[in-house]
Formats: structure tokens, sequence, C-alpha cells
């Protein structure tokens, strides 16, 4: 099958745009693209555990606890354990991480936003609802 017939080349091609796009964005705040996402993640979900938390960003949680690591070294996070289970570390963002999310957030939104602009209403529809089938089909 040549490389032009191939949809992952594609799907791939676009990916890395967006990425190579969202760490221009999020690197003024010193932060990476999986940092930043992790950020994300947590600022809408304080206190989620590790685990609940590589999930959310699709990594392992092998890569997650090297991530977590690197935020907590920054200050960007702490690690508290939760109340009832002991074993659990819940991760929240401190004040610095909360201004480099926050700083990070807007320049990733631009990115998103531009990336929006580029199609009409119903092709944004569109694209979501294939992208969605690509998803489906892929993980059956």
């Amino acid at each position: 099958m040549p490389i032009e017939e191939r949809l992952g080349a594609d799907l791939k091609a676009a990916v890395d745009a967006l990425t190579t796009a969202k760490q221009a964005a999020v690197k003024p705040s010193g932060l990476t693209v999986p940092q930043y996402s992790a950020l994300l993640f947590l600022n809408d979900n304080p206190g989620i555990s590790a685990a609940a938390l590589a999930r959310l960003c699709l990594v392992t949680p092998q890569t997650m606890t090297t991530i977590l690591q690197n935020l907590e070294s920054a200050g960007l996070i702490v690690r508290t354990p939760h109340p009832w289970h002991r074993n659990m570390l819940e991760t929240r963002l401190t004040e610095a991480g909360q201004a480099a999310f926050d700083k990070a957030d807007a320049r990733a939104i631009e990115v998103e936003r531009g990336l929006a602009a580029a199609f009409t209403a119903d092709e944004l529809k569109t694209l979501r609802s294939l992208l969605a089938r690509c998803t489906a089909t892929l993980s059956a």
C-alpha cells in the first residue's frame, strides 16, 4: 500500500503538527506538552490520582510518574496522601503551577482556536464525527 493511501500517515502528520504548535505555545511557561496536559486535567480534577491522570492523558502510569516527579521538582504540584486510602497520593496544583498552567493554557487555546478557524461549523462537526469514527474503529 503506497504511503499516500495510508490514513495513518495523514493522522500522524496532523498530530505531529498540533504537538509542534502546542510545544511552541507552552514552552514560554517552562512546560512540555505532556506536562501541560497533566496540568490541564489537574486543573479540572484536583486531588486526582496518578493512575487516573495517566488514563486521561493517554500515557502509561510509568510515564505519568516521571511527568509528576518533574512537575513536583519544579514546585508546580504537590502530592499528599489521601485521607482514607493511604497508598494513594492526591495531586494538586500549587500557586506556581496554577500560574504556569494559566499562561500556557491561554497560548494553547490560541492554537486550538486557530485550528478551528480553518473550518466552518459544519466542517468541524463532520471532522469530529470522522475522528470519533476513526477512534472507535481502531479501538474495536
